[in-house]
């Protein structure tokens, strides 16, 4: 469950790069989540995930995808973000029919930003990776849940089971 926070981090006022899909087309957009925001009159779950492809990543976004309707009356965009390049999402997009908007994050900048590398030991091998994580943005651009380290399976119920009035 994305938890209340005492964490003050803004919107980066960076450009990203947002791979989407509409009408079998996809669509690129340069714009800084700032930006995003101030443009629209939703909030934003901004969710990171470690890999394309995989398992849990795949559980994740097909369940953002299947409950993107309930998080819309409620008032949020979803955003899902990995390091994975812009063709992998595209690949990623088109297998699973995902209705989410992803960011390709291949210099690592959005994730630092947010402070999701972090060391993880698999296998006795210590290394650098992404740790699954979510922040949920008010309307005004203000974080109000962030939850670092979570479970992929069941999270987005979790997550409308928070934010449902």
């Amino acid at each position: 469950m994305a938890k209340p926070t005492t964490e003050n981090l803004a919107l980066p006022d960076f450009p990203v790069t947002i791979v989407r899909e509409l009408d079998g087309n996809f669509i690129y957009d340069d714009i800084s989540l700032k930006e995003l925001v101030a443009h629209t009159d939703k909030g934003l779950i901004l969710y990171f995930y470690p890999k394309d492809n995989t398992p849990g990543c795949t559980t994740q976004a097909t369940e953002f995808t299947t409950h993107i309707n309930a998080f819309d009356e409620l008032g949020y965009d979803i955003i899902g973000v990995s390091r994975d390049s812009v063709e992998s999402h595209e690949k990623f997009i088109a297998k699973y029919n995902l209705h989410i908007p992803l960011i390709s994050d291949s210099d690592e900048k959005l994730c630092q930003y947010f402070d999701v590398i972090k060391e993880k030991n698999m296998y006795g091998k210590v290394s650098l990776g992404l740790v699954r994580s979510a922040f949920v943005f008010n309307k005004d651009g203000i974080l109000t849940h962030a939850q670092r380290n979570l479970r992929a399976a069941g999270y987005t119920e979790r997550l409308l089971a928070t934010l449902t009035p």
